[in-house]
C-alpha cells in the first residue's frame, strides 16, 4: 500500500533554520516540504497556491507572528494542520497558539524525529504539545491582561508618551492611563517598562 505524501509548509525567518529543518524533514519518506516563506504574512497565499496539509509556523517573524500566521490560516484553510515552533519557552505563547487554532506546540530544538512523528499525529488528529511548556503554562495561569491593556502595553513599548500614544490608539489621554496603571497593577510591576518586559517573558504581548 503507498503511503500518501504529507504536504508540508515551512515558515521560518531565518534562512538558515528554514533550510536544516526542510533538510531534516526531506530525509522521512512519507513527508515533503513544498513550500518556505520567511514572512508571517505569505502563509496563507503560500499555502493555498501548494494545496498543504500541515504548516510549520515560527513565533518570531516579520509581517505577521506565527500565532496570527496561524489565526490566519484556521480561518481561511481550517482542514490544514498547524504546527507552532518556538525558541522561546514562553508559557503565554502556547495559551495564544491553541486560541488561535494551532494543533501542536513545539520547541524549536525538538529532535527532528518528534517534529516528524508531531505531523503525523496532528494529520491524524491528534494534539501535540510540549509538555514542559504545558506544565509552566498550568503553573502561570492565563493572560490576566484585557486586550486593550494588551494594545496599550505593547504601544507603550518603545517608550512612547501618554500623549503620544492617545493620538496613536485614537484614545484620551486619561484612559491610556487607566489601561497603563491597571496593566501595572495587573503584573505587579513598579513600571510601565517593567511591565512590558514581565508581559513579554511570560507570551503574554
Amino acid at each position: 500500500m503507498t503511503t500518501r505524501t504529507i504536504k508540508v509548509l515551512l515558515a521560518e525567518d531565518q534562512s538558515m533554520v528554514r533550510e536544516a529543518l526542510a533538510a531534516l524533514l526531506g530525509l522521512e519518506d512519507d513527508i515533503e516540504v513544498v513550500a518556505q516563506v520567511a514572512r508571517g504574512d505569505e502563509v496563507l497565499g503560500a499555502a493555498r497556491e501548494h494545496g498543504v496539509d500541515v504548516a510549520l509556523l515560527d513565533i518570531e517573524m516579520p509581517g505577521a507572528t506565527g500565532i496570527e500566521a496561524a489565526a490566519e490560516l484556521h480561518a481561511a484553510l481550517p482542514g490544514v494542520k498547524l504546527v507552532v515552533l518556538t525558541t522561546f519557552g514562553r508559557p503565554g505563547y502556547l495559551r495564544s497558539a491553541m486560541e488561535a487554532g494551532a494543533d501542536a506546540f513545539l520547541v524549536k530544538d525538538a529532535p527532528a524525529a518528534q517534529l516528524a512523528e508531531a505531523i503525523r499525529k496532528v494529520l491524524s488528529g491528534d494534539r501535540v504539545i510540549d509538555p514542559t511548556l504545558a506544565a509552566a503554562a498550568l503553573a502561570d495561569g492565563a493572560n490576566p491582561l484585557t486586550d486593550r491593556e494588551r494594545e496599550v502595553l505593547r504601544a507603550a513599548a518603545d517608550g512612547s508618551t501618554n500623549a503620544e500614544l492617545a493620538a496613536a490608539l485614537h484614545l484620551s489621554q486619561g484612559t491610556v492611563r487607566n489601561y497603563l496603571s491597571t496593566a501595572i497593577q495587573k503584573l505587579t510591576a513598579r513600571n510601565r517598562a517593567e511591565a512590558v518586559r514581565i508581559a513579554r517573558e511570560k507570551g503574554w504581548l
